[in-house]
């Protein structure tokens, strides 16, 4: 997972952009930044401001991918300001974040996974729904999201404590994945559970859309809920795919850069929105706006702040 839009080695941290250039990128992403995180705490608010959610698993998973992602864009968009203004920092510095950002990173489609099979079973199994999806195993499923999220790059740190030496992370390196866990062991196991994370989230979404395709076809009643429920998975694919670009982010860099000679910088950071910030502006909508029940909380809390301020 690269976790800056400069997915490059150390020697390519010369290719730099002028001061205005600099800034105009820098000031963009912080707006958008703000932006988002404005959205994502009012969602979050919301939320901890009304206990019908609590209850609620298909809302408890939404805002942990809501929390999840506000973690993941503030990291990114720092590593990213860093990595412009500063182009090195401490190894151990970098390592701490590359780590919590892969973590976050790996938990979104893996969560989505779950938002999508649990509204597959209150379509496809209502009268069974309240006894699977409970608040309980919804905790678990979370739990169970960040161990297979956090074991393989833990696994992977303690191995370059192995080889690396100390003095290594006492070095100052351009803060990105590739400058850290540079054993090409690691980038080829990393490779592996890519794929094989993205293609078990995307068969799940898949079978779980399908399914929900049919029932909308063998229900005669309550034609509505259905189609949000397809709407809903759908949206989830759409969220998936464009998360999956940050897994083939470095051969879309290569890709674009042949396409368009000389404009790695501006490919990189383009690059980056698509994959990174755009994504995370679904989850908000998919549930914040689309969903009737968290809408009308959501409306209410923003009244009540614009009256306080009055």
């Amino acid at each position: 997972v690269d976790v800056s839009p400069m997915n490059s080695t150390g020697t390519q941290v010369l290719l730099r952009d002028t001061f205005a250039t600099t800034f105009a990128k820098n000031f963009i992403l912080v707006v958008v930044w703000l932006i988002l995180s404005y959205i994502n705490g009012s969602v979050v608010a919301t939320f901890f401001s009304n206990q019908i959610f609590y209850e609620d698993p298909r809302y408890i998973l939404f805002i942990h991918m809501v929390t999840n992602d506000a973690v993941l864009l503030t990291l990114t968009v720092t590593m990213t300001v860093v990595n412009y203004i500063s182009y090195t920092i401490s190894v151990s510095v970098c390592t701490g974040f590359v780590l919590v950002a892969v973590f976050t990173t790996y938990n979104t489609p893996v969560n989505l996974a779950g938002m999508a099979i649990e509204r597959y079973i209150a379509i496809c199994h209502p009268l069974r729904h309240s006894q699977i999806c409970t608040v309980r195993r919804t905790y678990i499923f979370i739990g169970l999201i960040w161990f297979f999220s956090v074991v393989p790059d833990i696994t992977d740190l303690f191995v370059i404590l192995a080889k690396e030496p100390l003095s290594f992370f006492h070095t100052s390196v351009f803060c990105v994945r590739e400058n850290i866990f540079k054993d090409p062991v690691l980038q080829q196991r990393r490779v592996v559970f890519d794929a094989l994370c993205f293609s078990l989230v995307f068969l799940t979404l898949a079978y779980t859309y399908l399914r929900v395709i049919l029932a909308a076809h063998a229900m005669s009643t309550d034609k509505v809920s259905v189609q949000r429920a397809r709407n809903t998975i759908l949206l989830h694919g759409a969220q998936l795919l464009m998360c999956m670009l940050s897994y083939v982010y470095s051969s879309i860099e290569t890709l674009l850069n042949i396409i368009f000679p000389g404009q790695i910088r501006e490919i990189r950071y383009v690059n980056y929105l698509i994959s990174f910030i755009m994504p995370r502006f679904l989850s908000p909508i998919i549930y914040g706006v689309r969903d009737q029940k968290f809408r009308k909380y959501l409306k209410r809390n923003f009244r009540i702040r614009q009256a306080s301020k009055l």
